[in-house]
C-alpha cells in the first residue's frame, strides 16, 4: 500500500465517520453469518446456531470499540473525548467555574513572582562572564560596606595577585549647567577601565582610553542609551558635544548598549570619567575587579585582605582598624531583593498547591457523582484504557483553561507589581524594568499547565478501578467508595488547612514586622515636614561666607511661609544610608591603638526643633556659631555611651586627629537619630554646626502645621525666588521617604504579597473543608436519618459532624504551625523585632483558621441537623 493510498484511507475515516461503522458492522455481519453456517453444517439447528454464533463472536459495542480504536484515525477519538469533555463541564456549570477560577488563581500567582525571580536571579547579568565579576568595599567599626579612597585603590590595584582587573566608581550624580540654569542630573564617574572590566561595549563611539582618568587629560564622558534618545534625539553628532558638570566641561564620546545597567549606581545618564584624588582618608569610592582565571573567591579575598592589613600597618593615621570585604557582584546587585522573591515564590508554591489540592478533591466528587456512567460504560463494553483517555482529555482540558486564564491574569499582575515599587527603587533594579512574559516564563508556565493537567488526570484514575466498575450500580459500591473517598479527601483538607497556616503565620510575622518598623523610634516626629534638596552654582558661590549667606536667605524666606513653624538645614537627611563617616580623636586621651569612626552630620540650629529631637545633656548648638566662633559639636547617646562611658562628655574636646589644630568643644548630648536605615542598629553620629561649616549642597526640611505635601509646591518657589540659578530637586515629605525607604518597601511589599496568598490559601482552605464535611455529610443522610428516628437529639447530630470537622481542623492547625516555625526560621532575616516562634501571632493564626473552619463545618451540620427522619429514610 503506498503512501498517497493510506493517507486517503486516513481522510476517509476522518471525514465519512458513518460509512465507516456501516462498514465494520457489515463485517462483523458477514463473520457472525459465516459462524452460522459453519455450526449449522455441523447439524445444530438454525436457531441454535445463530444464538451460539453471537456468543462466539461476543459483545458487539465492546467489538465496536476495540475496532474503532484499533483502525480509526487517533485525532477522531480526541475531538470525541474533547467534545464530551465540553458537554460535561457545559452540564455542570458550577464545577467548571469554580475549578477554571481555582486554577487560574494559582497559576497566575506563581507565574507572576515567577517572572520576577527570573528577572532577578535566573537571567544573566548583561556583563562578560558575570560570576566572574566581584564588588570591593572597605571594613570600618560601622560596618563592612564602605567606601575606599582613591590611594588605596591604587594599592589594592598595584598590589594584588588575584585580578585581571580591577576599577572604581562613584556612585553621585551630577549638576548640570543649562540655559535655565543648573539642574541635577543622575549620574557617575569611573575609573579608565571600568567598562572594560565588565566586558561591555560602546554601541557608538568608543570607551574611556587607558590613562584618560589622569588629572591632565581632557574631562570625558559616556551616554546611557535612554539619555542619547532623549536629549540626543539617537543622533550620532552627538559625539563631540560638550556638557558642563559639576563646573567641568565633559566631551561625549560614546554611547552604552541599551540593554546595559549597572544597579550599584543606577539610575544614570551620563557615565563620566574619574577625577584622582590623593586623600587617603577621603572615602567615596566602590571597586569593581576580574579574578583571574583558576582564582576562586576565597582566595581573592585573601589576598585582598592581606594587602589592606598592610596598608593599615603602613598608613595607621588613615587606615588603622580599616580591613577590606567582598561579594560576589551577582549579590550585590540582588542580595537586597532575593529573600523577598523567594518568600513570595514559595507562598505561590504552596497557593498553587492548595489550589491544585481543591481541584482534586472537586474532581473526586465528581467521579463519585459519576459512578453509575462509569458502571453503566463499562457494563456496556467501554475498555479501561478508553474510560482512562477521557479522563485525561477531561484534566488536560481544565487545566488548559485554567493556565490560559492563568497567564493573561499574570501579565497583568506584574504590570500591578512593578508599579508597586517605588520609582526610586525601580531605578536601582534595572533588571525589573520590562518583566514580562518571556521565554523562560512561558516555559515555566507551560510546565506548570502540564503538571496541572496530569494531576486531574490521575486524580480520577486513580480513584477508579475496573473492578468498581460493576459495583458502581450497587449499594455495597456506593457505601464502599464512600467512605474511601471521605477518608482521602480528609487527607487533602489536612494537608490544605497546614499549608494555610504556614502562609497565615508568615502574613502574620511580617505584618507584625511591618508594624514594628514603622513605629520603632527614629529619634524625631516625622509628620508635617517638607523637604528639598538645593545646590548651589560653584562659579557663584565658591567662598564660605557667600554659602552661608544664601542659606541664611533661603531660611528667612522659608520661614516667612504661611503655617510654618520652625526649618532646619542639613547636608544629609535622616533615614539614609550611614556614610559620610570620619575618624576622630578624644582630645587628652590616648586612643590605645584603636580607630575610633564615626558619621558626622552639618545641621543649623533649626534643625532640632524642625525635628523635634530631645537633648539628654547640655544645650543644642546655634546659628550664631559660625566660622568666627570656636567650633562645637553635639554627640548622639549612642557615640557618648560608647566612647564616654559612665560619664558626661559635656565640655571634653574631639578632633579629627590627634595633632590637629581644630579642636570641637562637645556642648551637647542628643538622642539617636536613625541615621541609617529603619532596620539598621543606631550608629555612633556627631553633629557640627552648618554655618561652621557651609556646603553647597544641603537640605531643607521645614514643619509646618498645615499640610506637608501641600507645602512642597510653596517651598520650591519661595527657594528659588532667591536665586534662579539654584538647582532644587527631589521635594518629599519626611513621611513619603520613610515610606519609600528601601527597608520599608521589601517588608511591606513581602508582608501585603504574603498576606495575598495567605487569605486566599484561607478561602481555599476552607471551601475545602466544607466540600469534604458537606460531601461527608450527603454519604451519611440514612445513618443520620436512623440516628434522629432513634431519638437522637438535634445537638448530637451537631456534635457528630463538628466532631469529625474538629478533628480535621486540629490536625492540620497543629502540624502547620510546626512546619509554620521552620518556615519563619528561613525568613527570619526579613523580620524586624520579631521572633520566628511569636507565641501570639501563632496563637492567633491558629485562633483564626480554627473560627473560619468551624463556620465552616457549620453550614453542613445545620443542614443535616434539620433532615427529616422520614426523608432521610427514603433517601437511599
Amino acid at each position: 500500500m503506498n503512501l498517497f493510498t493510506l493517507f486517503t484511507r486516513k481522510l476517509s475515516i476522518l471525514f465519512r465517520r458513518n460509512r465507516f461503522r456501516s462498514e465494520l458492522d457489515e463485517e462483523m455481519a458477514f463473520h457472525r453469518e459465516q459462524a452460522e453456517k459453519d455450526l449449522v453444517a455441523s447439524g445444530m439447528a438454525p436457531e441454535q446456531a445463530q444464538v451460539a454464533a453471537s456468543r462466539q463472536l461476543g459483545n458487539t459495542t465492546h467489538l465496536r470499540e476495540q475496532s474503532h480504536g484499533i483502525i480509526a484515525f487517533r485525532w477522531e477519538t480526541v475531538v470525541q473525548d474533547l467534545s464530551f469533555a465540553m458537554r460535561q463541564l457545559r452540564r455542570n456549570p458550577g464545577f467548571g467555574i469554580t475549578a477554571t477560577l481555582i486554577v487560574a488563581l494559582g497559576i497566575a500567582s506563581s507565574v507572576s513572582i515567577f517572572a520576577f525571580v527570573d528577572a532577578a536571579l535566573i537571567k544573566p547579568l548583561p556583563y562578560k562572564n558575570p560570576n566572574r565579576l566581584v564588588h570591593l568595599y572597605e571594613s570600618i567599626s560601622l560596618g563592612p560596606r564602605f567606601h575606599l579612597s582613591y590611594p588605596d585603590y591604587q594599592d589594592w590595584k598595584r598590589e594584588n595577585k588575584v585580578f585581571s582587573s580591577l576599577e572604581v566608581y562613584e556612585p553621585f550624580g551630577f549638576m548640570m549647567k543649562t540655559a535655565d540654569g543648573l539642574r541635577q542630573t543622575d549620574g557617575a564617574r569611573v575609573s579608565a577601565g571600568f567598562f572594560r572590566t565588565l566586558g561591555v561595549n560602546p554601541i557608538l563611539g568608543r570607551d574611556f582610553y587607558d590613562g584618560e582618568d589622569d588629572p591632565k587629560a581632557a574631562r570625558t564622558v559616556l551616554l546611557s542609551y535612554s539619555t542619547w534618545q532623549r536629549r540626543y534625539g539617537g543622533n550620532s553628532k552627538a559625539m563631540g558635544q560638550a556638557v558642563v558638570l559639576d563646573g567641568d566641561t565633559y566631551t561625549v564620546i560614546g554611547v552604552l548598549p541599551r540593554e546595559f545597567s549597572f544597579a550599584p549606581a543606577e539610575p544614570a545618564d551620563f557615565w563620566a570619567i574619574l577625577k584622582p584624588g590623593t586623600c587617603r582618608s577621603c572615602h567615596g569610592l566602590f571597586g569593581v575587579a576580574r579574578l583571574k582565571d583558576g582564582v576562586t573567591f576565597a582566595e581573592a579575598f585573601a589576598d585582598i585582605k592581606t594587602i589592606a592589613q598592610n596598608l593599615a600597618k603602613q598608613y595607621p593615621d588613615s587606615n588603622r582598624d580599616q580591613a577590606a570585604y567582598m561579594l560576589p557582584l551577582t549579590e550585590v546587585i540582588v542580595g537586597d531583593i532575593q529573600p523577598i522573591l523567594l518568600v513570595l515564590l514559595s507562598g505561590a508554591g504552596l497557593l498553587l498547591l492548595i489550589a491544585g489540592v481543591n481541584v482534586a478533591n472537586l474532581l473526586l466528587v465528581r467521579v463519585e457523582s459519576r459512578k453509575g456512567e462509569i458502571a453503566m460504560r463499562g457494563a456496556l463494553g467501554a475498555s479501561a484504557r478508553r474510560l482512562v483517555t477521557q479522563f485525561i482529555t477531561e484534566g488536560m482540558l481544565l487545566a488548559a483553561v485554567g493556565s490560559a486564564i492563568g497567564i493573561l491574569v499574570a501579565q497583568e499582575s506584574m504590570r500591578a507589581l512593578a508599579l508597586l515599587i517605588p520609582k526610586d527603587m525601580m531605578a536601582s533594579m534595572p533588571y525589573l524594568q520590562g518583566v514580562g512574559l518571556n521565554g523562560h516564563v512561558l516555559l515555566f508556565a507551560c510546565t506548570l499547565a502540564l503538571l496541572t493537567g496530569i494531576l486531574f488526570a490521575l486524580t480520577p484514575i486513580v480513584r477508579f478501578r475496573r473492578a468498581e466498575i460493576g459495583e458502581g450500580l450497587s449499594e455495597r459500591g456506593r457505601a464502599s467508595s464512600g467512605v474511601t473517598w471521605r477518608r482521602f479527601g480528609a487527607n487533602l483538607v489536612v494537608i490544605e488547612l497546614a499549608t494555610a497556616t504556614v502562609l497565615l503565620a508568615g502574613a502574620g510575622l511580617l505584618v507584625k514586622s511591618l508594624y514594628r518598623l514603622l513605629h520603632t523610634d527614629i529619634g524625631i516626629e516625622p509628620d508635617h515636614i517638607a523637604t528639598v534638596h538645593v545646590q548651589m552654582p560653584p562659579e557663584k558661590y565658591g567662598k564660605p561666607e557667600q554659602k552661608v549667606a544664601l542659606v541664611r536667605e533661603v531660611v528667612k524666606k522659608v520661614t516667612a511661609l504661611p503655617g510654618v513653624k520652625a526649618v532646619g538645614i542639613t547636608q544629609k537627611m535622616p533615614i539614609e544610608d550611614a556614610d559620610w563617616t570620619s575618624g576622630f580623636v578624644i582630645i587628652g586621651r590616648p586612643d590605645n591603638g584603636q580607630h575610633k569612626e564615626v558619621a558626622i552630620r552639618f545641621v543649623s540650629a533649626g534643625y532640632w526643633t524642625t525635628l523635634k529631637t530631645r537633648l539628654a545633656s547640655g544645650r543644642y548648638s546655634t546659628d550664631n556659631e559660625d566660622a568666627s566662633k570656636p567650633d562645637v559639636v553635639l554627640l548622639n547617646q549612642t557615640m557618648a555611651r560608647l566612647y564616654f562611658p559612665g560619664e558626661d562628655p559635656v565640655g571634653k574636646q574631639l578632633g579629627f586627629s590627634a595633632d590637629a589644630k581644630q579642636r570641637m568643644l562637645i556642648v551637647g548630648v542628643i538622642n539617636d537619630i536613625q541615621e541609617g536605615q529603619l532596620d539598621s542598629a543606631p550608629r555612633s553620629a556627631m553633629y557640627l554646626p552648618f554655618y561652621q561649616n557651609p556646603f553647597a549642597g544641603f537640605v531643607v526640611l521645614a514643619r509646618t502645621a498645615q499640610d506637608d505635601r501641600g507645602l512642597l509646591r510653596a517651598l520650591t518657589s519661595s527657594i528659588a525666588s532667591v536665586d534662579r540659578g539654584l538647582a532644587i530637586y527631589n521635594p518629599m515629605t519626611m513621611e513619603q521617604k520613610i515610606h519609600d525607604a528601601p527597608s520599608t518597601y521589601l517588608h511591606r511589599s513581602s508582608a501585603w504579597l504574603v498576606g495575598g496568598f495567605a487569605a486566599s490559601a484561607l478561602l481555599l482552605g476552607v471551601v475545602g473543608l466544607y466540600g469534604v464535611i458537606a460531601y461527608s455529610v450527603s454519604q451519611r443522610t440514612r445513618e443520620i436519618g436512623v440516628r434522629m428516628a432513634l431519638g437522637a437529639e438535634r445537638a448530637s447530630v451537631y456534635r457528630l459532624v463538628l466532631t469529625e470537622a474538629g478533628r480535621l481542623i486540629v490536625i492540620g492547625v497543629v502540624a502547620g504551625l510546626a512546619l509554620s516555625v521552620g518556615a519563619a526560621v528561613l525568613i527570619r532575616k526579613m523580620l524586624f523585632g520579631v521572633n520566628a516562634w511569636d507565641a501570639p501571632t501563632l496563637g492567633g493564626v491558629a485562633f483564626i483558621l480554627a473560627l473560619f473552619a468551624l463556620l465552616a463545618s457549620f453550614l453542613p451540620a445545620r443542614r443535616a441537623a434539620s433532615v427529616s427522619p422520614a426523608e432521610a429514610l427514603r433517601t437511599e
